[in-house]
């Protein structure tokens, strides 16, 4: 059942008791939550990590960082929380005089929050503005790349961060509907593209995830993040990452697999000549998910995975 307070957030924070038991936190410990959000992880690393752990808390989305801080007021003296992305963790952790930390947590992609804010345009649910960005200050939002981009690039865009098969055409109707300024047009006009019998999932849902990572950088920011992270990890630290489809966990397994690893040279060569050194062990061989009772409560649980790392 949950507490309280979980049950008084907006967003329910997923794999909650799985993050704290990875992190482990302790009372003189330094942690960065990379994706704050509205600061239920970041609730649970400062109660565990009580009287003197600290929290850095970083976010794009200013609407998060407010929640975090109301969220966080009885933990002030020992919170900092600053809107910016978790590729600049280390010069956010730098600007503490922190040059080590024993815990980084990412949180990956878009949340529920985000999702149920129509105005931010992320889910062709309920109608709004063509948007989808993280930051407010970003320039670039989904209209731009649907009323702007050739078929081909658009084709390209949603068929590489959608896997929608259809891509080409998706593409087609897209650019013979244009203008589209709504969530709703645009969902309605993917819908009519893509024939044939229904999945489990929305026609649209491909092509919206597409828009949202290609608005958002959200891949690059992956590649950029993990190998900042295990620089700034101190020995013994742990760096906990969620994702929730699977362009986000393959990254993320990639690199934990080659990071784990003390040779990258191919198989069929007899001597090592890469003199790769293992970086971090793997805390589990395969992704942790959501129990039953959790994925139930929580639809979105449902496809999160979370790896675990821990720096040799």
């Amino acid at each position: 059942m949950a507490s309280n307070w979980e049950a008084s957030l907006p967003h329910r924070p997923v794999l909650y008791h799985e993050i704290i038991h990875a992190l482990r936190p302790h009372h003189t410990g330094l942690y960065i939550d990379g994706t704050v959000g509205a600061g239920g992880h970041a609730w649970g690393i400062l109660h565990a990590s009580a009287p003197h752990g600290q929290l850095l808390g970083l976010d794009l989305d200013p609407v998060a960082i407010a929640l975090a801080r109301q969220r966080l007021a009885e933990f002030a003296p020992r919170v900092t929380l600053v809107q910016a992305s978790y590729t600049t963790l280390r010069q956010q952790a730098a600007q503490l005089g922190w040059t080590a930390v024993d815990g980084i947590l990412l949180d990956l992609g878009a949340s529920s929050m985000q999702f149920d804010n129509a105005e931010r345009g992320f889910s062709f649910q309920q109608d709004g503005p063509l948007d989808m960005r993280f930051s407010p200050l970003a320039s670039r939002t989904a209209a731009n790349l649907v009323n702007q981009l050739p078929e081909d690039e658009l084709a390209d865009l949603v068929y590489q961060f959608g896997e929608e098969r259809q891509s080409r055409r998706v593409a087609r109707a897209i650019v013979a509907a244009r203008p589209l300024h709504s969530t709703t047009q645009l969902a309605a006009v993917i819908a009519q593209a893509i024939q044939g019998k229904r999945g489990a999932i929305h026609p649209a849902t491909r092509t919206f995830q597409a828009l949202r990572i290609a608005v958002n950088q959200e891949l690059d920011a992956i590649d950029t993040v993990l190998p900042t992270a295990l620089q700034v990890l101190a020995p013994g630290g742990r760096l906990a990452v969620i994702s929730f489809h699977s362009l986000e966990d393959r990254r993320v397994k990639r690199y934990f697999r080659q990071e784990s690893q003390d040779c990258l040279c191919p198989t069929e060569q007899m001597l090592c000549t890469c003199e790769h050194q293992a970086s971090i062990k793997l805390v589990s061989r395969r992704a942790l998910q959501a129990g039953e009772q959790e994925a139930s409560q929580n639809p979105r649980a449902r496809s999160a995975r979370l790896r675990v790392a821990e720096k040799l």
